[in-house]
């Protein structure tokens, strides 16, 4: 492993670490059923507070195996709860509503707001309209990393119509809080770099992430090429991927139930919004290519902000691709494969924790997605030491550079065809005489 790379690797968890008894089946949605952090935790069906999503009937009917089950003991999830909990009560601090989080909002919105209205009413030269752009950009990722992120998984508030506004943030500069609830607090969050469940790790054939994806001839050179298609990542969202999702009601390869009632009046009113913000608007006092100059300028830089953040806690070396030990089923406890495919990066800068909203922290959030990102720099010690004392994966990279590293490193690498195992050689071996 590189030196850069900081992680506690053993070998599978043996009776000695989590006691040998009967294997309970069991999955997210049970995981997180019961009441901890102190509030109610729900299926991953209803972790966005933006959604109202319909029961897991309402669903089109998929195959059986659509849902997978994680199967084994879960002595070490229940434990690592415990001392979380215990951390917040022995401190007397509450998970959400906090007021640094509140501050940090009206920081980000407020930049987001200025940038946006010097760049369309005041901007004079070329130069003003570049800075301002990458400003504009910079604070519309920040809006995903930290306001609607935190929303979306319940972690801003206690209170649920403030979680649903917050996540609303994100229907505003041009995505949609019901695609993100499917693709991620429901899809990536409970099948982490699990191939054909994990969207997130699903481009088609412009990139292979998983070793179980198809190879292509193109494939050799994408640790060169993904980087620049990165910046087109919310550009996509704006203008293609998210009117097929919504028509197709597919996200990826799995099947998602297309909004209806207040779920598609916000799907629509976002759109119309955006499409006003980024286009309408600035047509009235610019011209046309500076319009989409700067347009293109502010969702590259947001898109790929968003998209290296992501790459950097799962499409690197020290994440596992695991596959199911069966047809629905895999052989590791939920918590143990959370940690087994998620990578943080950058612990020790406040500066990054601060921008990226915590996603640095990616085990924690991916551990407790509905405690404030603001509190992940703490509880991090508490999760490490727990991982260390029970022998399990805690992986990360020390800095940013060497998640960048790491990422390009595994583009690389799967970027090489798979060996072709050498044709069986057929062996005359003569039959002694008797």
């Amino acid at each position: 492993m590189p030196r850069q790379a900081l992680s506690t690797r053993t070998a599978p968890i043996a009776s000695t670490v989590l006691p040998t008894r009967a294997y309970q089946r069991m999955d997210y949605h049970a995981l997180t059923s019961s009441r901890v952090h102190g509030m109610p935790l729900e299926s991953p069906l209803r972790t966005s507070d933006a959604v109202r999503s319909p029961p897991v009937d309402a669903v089109p009917p998929v195959e059986a195996t659509d849902r997978l089950k994680f199967s084994g003991d879960n002595t070490f999830h229940r434990e690592l709860r415990r001392r979380v909990e215990e951390y917040f009560k022995h401190n007397g601090i509450k998970q959400r509503d906090n007021a640094r989080m509140y501050l940090k909002t009206a920081i980000i919105l407020a930049t987001f707001i200025a940038s946006y209205v010097l760049l369309v009413f005041f901007a004079a030269t070329w130069w003003e309209g570049l800075l301002l752009s990458i400003v504009l950009g910079i604070a519309t990722a920040q809006i995903g990393f930290n306001i609607q992120h935190d929303a979306g998984h319940q972690a801003y508030s206690e209170r649920r119509s403030i979680n649903k506004w917050m996540a609303r943030t994100l229907d505003l500069v041009g995505g949609s809080s019901y695609l993100w609830h499917w693709k991620h607090a429901h899809f990536h969050h409970t099948y982490v770099n699990i191939d054909d469940y994990d969207s997130d790790i699903s481009l088609g054939a412009l990139a292979r992430f998983a070793p179980q994806q198809k190879h292509y001839w193109h494939h050799r050179w994408q640790h060169i090429y993904l980087w620049m298609l990165y910046g087109f990542t919310a550009i996509s969202w704006h203008l293609h991927d998210d009117f097929r999702d919504i028509i197709t009601a597919t996200i990826g390869k799995r099947r998602i139930p297309r909004p209806r009632g207040k779920d598609l009046a916000v799907f629509v009113l976002g759109k119309i919004i955006f499409f006003t913000l980024a286009f309408g608007l600035p047509l009235i006092f610019h011209s046309i290519g500076a319009v989409l100059l700067y347009y293109t300028v502010v969702a590259m830089v947001a898109g790929l902000l968003l998209a290296l953040v992501f790459q950097l806690a799962h499409a690197v070396e020290e994440a596992s691709f695991p596959s199911p030990s069966e047809p629905g089923r895999m052989d590791t406890p939920w918590a143990i494969h959370q940690l087994e495919t998620t990578v943080n990066f950058s612990r020790d800068s406040r500066m990054v924790t601060w921008l990226v909203g915590g996603l640095n922290f990616q085990v924690e959030h991916h551990l407790f997605p509905r405690i404030c990102h603001i509190h992940y720099p703490a509880i991090a010690r508490v999760v490490e030491a727990a991982c260390l004392e029970y022998g399990v994966p805690y992986h990360a990279n020390r800095s940013f550079g060497a998640g960048i590293a790491s990422h390009y490193r595994w583009l690389r690498r799967m970027g090489k065809p798979d060996p072709t195992p050498a044709p069986l050689v057929p062996v005359l071996v003569p039959v002694p005489q008797t």
